[in-house]
């Protein structure tokens, strides 16, 4: 699939198949983690694994947002240690291993809204890393369809040198 494509079709999957991501998938994701752009080239990111699946029913628990976790075979905690602006490096891995993921036939779901040391306490992590999100990650349930995305047109989101420009000159 090429990029575009991927970024096209690639949508928020919440129902996962009861079905295990191989190794050499996970293994793919966390490298498109790894290879992601950071300020500095500081690389402030660390990835947890989370397969147990009483851990993922604990994490799940502890979001009001993120029920679905509990529902996948696999997800990927993304902690920042010493990041300026923790959110931005951290977004930048998870797009990418996302979009990965995709590519694979492996949907994921971003989850907000943790309460964040109570998953850092679970992960072992300490209390000065950010928690930017954990990622559940699965097989769809559904099969991906064609679908064109809900998003406004360009010509209402794209300014030309100045804002309210419409048209390039």
């Amino acid at each position: 699939m090429d990029t575009f494509t991927c970024i096209r079709t690639r949508r928020e999957i919440r129902e996962y198949l009861d079905k295990p991501i191989g190794d050499e998938s996970l293994l793919r994701l966390l490298e498109a983690g790894r290879l992601a752009p950071s300020s500095k080239n500081s690389q402030p990111w660390q990835f947890v694994v989370i397969r147990n699946k009483e851990t993922l029913n604990k994490i799940a628990s502890l979001t009001p947002t993120g029920a679905h976790i509990a529902k996948a075979l696999l997800a990927i905690a993304i902690l920042m240690d010493g990041a300026k602006l923790p959110e931005i490096d951290g977004t930048r891995a998870i797009q990418n291993m996302v979009l990965a993921a995709w590519e694979l036939g492996i949907g994921a779901c971003w989850v907000t809204n943790f309460y964040e040391d109570a998953v850092k306490d679970l992960l072992g992590a300490p209390q000065r890393m950010k928690l930017v999100t954990v990622i559940p990650f699965g097989y769809p349930k559904e099969p991906k369809t064609k679908r064109n995305k809900m998003r406004k047109p360009l010509e209402e989101i794209v300014s030309y040198e100045r804002l309210g420009e419409h048209s390039p000159k």
